[in-house]
């Protein structure tokens, strides 16, 4: 594997929120600025396959850095706001707005989509960026939304990121969802999760199409919770100890009494 491929490596492994400091520790190993530039292309990847968001110039809403949303020579398009802006995959800012009117053959369903999405949003993703653009061939439309939780000073970042292409003419949703999170105090605990969506709508108008969608995603936030409690009960229950090495309960009343290392260690006087 050439050097380049192994940093990038790196780069498509970073946790939610901490793309920064994956980074900054590559440059402190290497000692170089250089990297920056080499490892152009895996921050493009990962920003756009992360729905990466970012802040317009003079704006306050958070738009998204996708595939889908790409014109090409680092231009990305927000339908909502009719503007385009240049995006630094490096730094993560964007630059350079402009006016731009998106074109479509599915305009009024794409329109439709996108308000009832943004309803879907608020209820559910109240910190998320979402969008819908049609596929590069304007025969169906992609809907995203991606919703960032970040608690550095506690240790974890989380994301949830949804994909789906909703394709009219035969009336099918195909798409998937994907969690990350990363608790790192004292060691480091990665849950990545995804699941393939496949829906028949028919053709429905765009209430209908994130109604099929709100469904897909409470069974799955449902099944993750039951997942969860199923952990709690049995792996994780498992990894920790529920006596100390002696196999007696700690009589919490006399904890100042005890000889650490000895008597709760078991070891000898």
């Amino acid at each position: 594997m050439s050097r380049t491929a192994a940093l990038s490596s790196f780069i498509d492994s970073a946790p939610p929120g901490e793309l920064a400091d994956v980074t900054k520790a590559i440059k402190s190993i290497l000692g170089t600025e250089s990297v920056q530039n080499e490892l152009s292309p895996a921050f493009q990847k990962y920003n756009e396959e992360q729905f990466t968001t970012t802040k317009l110039p003079g704006g306050s809403t958070e738009v998204l850095v996708s595939e889908y949303n790409s014109l090409g020579d680092g231009r990305y398009y927000d339908a909502e706001t009719q503007s385009s802006f240049a995006f630094d995959h490096a730094m993560g800012k964007a630059s350079a707005v402009q006016s731009h009117v998106l074109e479509s053959q599915q305009e009024d369903l794409l329109k439709s989509l996108a308000k009832s999405l943004s309803t879907h949003a608020s209820e559910h993703y109240p910190k998320s960026s979402h969008g819908v653009y049609p596929t590069a061939d304007d025969t169906a439309l992609a809907i995203l939304t991606v919703a960032n939780k970040y608690s550095p000073t506690n240790y974890w970042n989380g994301r949830w990121r949804s994909s789906y292409v909703y394709t009219p003419s035969s009336g099918t949703i195909t798409g998937s969802i994907k969690v990350d999170v990363h608790y790192y105090e004292d060691g480091n605990v990665r849950l990545l999760t995804e699941k393939k969506v496949a829906l028949s709508v028919g053709s429905g108008s765009g209430a209908e199409v994130m109604r099929k969608i709100s469904t897909e995603e409470k069974k799955y936030q449902e099944d993750l919770n039951r997942a969860f409690g199923s952990l709690s009960e049995g792996a994780f229950k498992s990894l920790r100890r529920q006596l100390p090495i002696t196999r007696q309960k700690i009589e919490w009343e006399k904890i100042s009494g005890y000889r650490l290392g000895q008597d709760i260690g078991g070891g000898r006087r």
